[in-house]
Parts: C-alpha cells; structure tokens; sequence
C-alpha cells in the first residue's frame, strides 16, 4: 500500500477540482458530501499506509515516491513526488482524520449558505495544500504546500468578508496574509542557506 501514497493529496484535489468546475450546479448537501467522502476516502488511504509501514523492517519505513521532474536546471533536478515516513504518515493521519470530521461538520454549519459549494472548494484546496506540505519530497514542494495553505488560510478566515461586526473577517484575513508573508521570506531564506 506504500506504493499509493500519492492518493493521499490526489483525493482532496480531485475533490476540490469537481467542486470548483461543477460545485455551482449541485445543490446543498452534494458539494459537502463529495468534499467528505474525497477527504475520508484520503484518510482511510492514509490508515492503510501507515499499517504498511508499520509491518516494514525500522530502517525499511522510509519510502520515496518521485512522480515526475519538475524543474531540471542544469545539475539541479527538483522533483514532484512523496516522502513517506512514520512521521509524515502521522502528520497525514492527523491533517486527514480531523479535517473529515471538521467537512462533516461543515455540512451541517454552512446549512441554507448561498456560498455553501464555494466554501467546500476552499476547504479541500486547503487540504490538498497541507497534505503537500507534509508529504514533500524537496524543500521547494513543501514551500509549495505552505504558501497553498496561507492561500486558503486567506480565503476561509476573510470568507464572510461583507460581514461587518466587531471582528471584521477581511481585516482577520489581512493579517493572516501579512503573517505568512513573513513566514515565506524566513522559509525561502532557510532554503537558499539550505
């Protein structure tokens, strides 16, 4: 089952490119559902892999999957592909697991939300984004799934942006750019000096 672990991110992006290109036509629930079952079917994806490490040898549990050349620049060759490890599949087990139940909750929380369909496209994006960073082979593929995940930290907390109130959501969600901005010129400094 190691050999698959590239349908852990594969999932939520598939669900997250049906949503975004056919999520407007469905109605309430079906964007949830599909955003539910595309994550839970990554989650149990990411439990068979895990149960496959665990029976390997210790010094066998590192698997590297490259899936393609991504940027063959003279000596340098980055590479698109996993890197599974006891940790990263823990971390997956954790972003997967928690994020099913938060898709499930949200199925019941966005309820009668005319933004219902676009809310999900977001969720799942975000998903795949963290599932990169975490399953990254290079240090340019995880700096890919980092700045995934400052995009739709952007998009979710400002998504009620016309709200107006004590907590406005586009002021929470300038912040949290300007933040990961910061976050981006410490991670591209590391890996320059890397």
């Amino acid at each position: 089952m190691v050999d698959y672990v590239w349908l852990i991110p594969l999932l939520p992006l598939v669900g997250f490119l049906v949503l975004l290109f056919g999520g407007q036509r469905l109605k309430e629930p079906w964007p949830g559902i599909i955003g539910t079952l595309t994550v839970a079917g990554s989650f149990l994806v990411t439990l068979a892999v895990f149960f496959d490490l665990q029976s390997m040898p210790a010094e066998e549990r590192t698997v590297v999957d490259v899936l393609y050349t991504w940027l063959p620049v003279g000596g340098l060759h980055v590479d698109v592909g996993t890197l599974a490890d006891p940790l990263s599949i823990s971390m997956c087990m954790f972003v997967t697991g928690i994020a099913a139940l938060i898709h499930v909750y949200s199925i019941g929380y966005m309820h009668g939300d005319p933004k219902f369909g676009r809310f999900f496209v977001y969720l799942n994006l975000f998903v795949f984004s963290m599932l990169v960073l975490v399953l990254g082979d290079s240090l340019l593929l995880t700096f890919v799934g980092w700045e995934g995940v400052g995009l739709c930290s952007y998009l979710l907390i400002g998504f009620y942006f016309r709200q107006q109130g004590p907590a406005f959501p586009n002021q929470s969600a300038k912040k949290a750019f300007v933040v990961n901005r910061i976050g981006d010129v410490a991670f591209a400094i590391a890996i320059m000096l890397v």
